[in-house]
């Protein structure tokens, strides 16, 4: 096995270079007749029955609010053909604009929740809250996954990941090993 080169000291505070837990994800929701749509990265899988999905949601974003009050939310994920629509929506804020019209997106009523999906996403997760005990302390929201919508092609799309000052990492190449691991293993 190959050691890796010299190693050089890292602020802690760029961790998150490294540890990024996931694809960037577009975060649509509805609160009466607002609707809004944010650019997230922090999020993460907590659990597989339920399907419970982590997110931090800064209470400095006009989406916070919309959600909090709302209690659901859709998780859009977009691939590298929405790269600039992801950067602008998160650049921009949905109160001073409709962030569907300003970027040309597409709302499609869900089946379970009254948030929007984005049509454009190759997949959308409709999310209800299903534990709220870390928003206070941390912007930290548990959401229940209660109907999922993915794109029959590409089974593997090319998402993108965000390293930090303005550098995203694609993904999209598929390495196997399905044979190195034990039936019960596999899921």
């Amino acid at each position: 096995m190959a050691r890796t080169g010299p190693k050089r000291d890292l602020p802690v505070g760029e961790v998150r270079r490294y540890l990024e837990p996931g694809p960037i994800v577009l975060i649509s929701s509805r609160l009466h007749d607002k609707t809004n749509i944010m650019t997230l990265g922090w999020h993460t899988i907590m659990a597989f029955s339920p399907s419970l999905v982590g997110l931090m949601i800064s209470s400095g974003n006009h989406s916070f609010d919309l959600i909090r009050t709302s209690r659901e939310c859709v998780i859009n994920l977009p691939t590298t053909a929405l790269t600039d629509e992801a950067i602008a929506v998160g650049n921009t804020s949905g109160i001073e604009i409709d962030k569907f019209a300003e970027f040309g997106l597409t709302a499609e009523e869900g089946e379970e929740v009254g948030a929007p999906m984005i049509g454009e996403c190759h997949a959308n997760f409709e999310c209800r809250l299903y534990d709220d005990a870390l928003v206070n302390r941390y912007n930290f929201f548990i959401f229940e996954v209660v109907k999922a919508h993915v794109a029959e092609s590409p089974k593997h799309p090319k998402t993108l990941h965000y390293t930090g000052d303005g550098v995203f990492m694609v993904s999209g190449r598929v390495i196997s090993r399905r044979s190195q691991f034990r039936p019960d293993m596999l899921g």
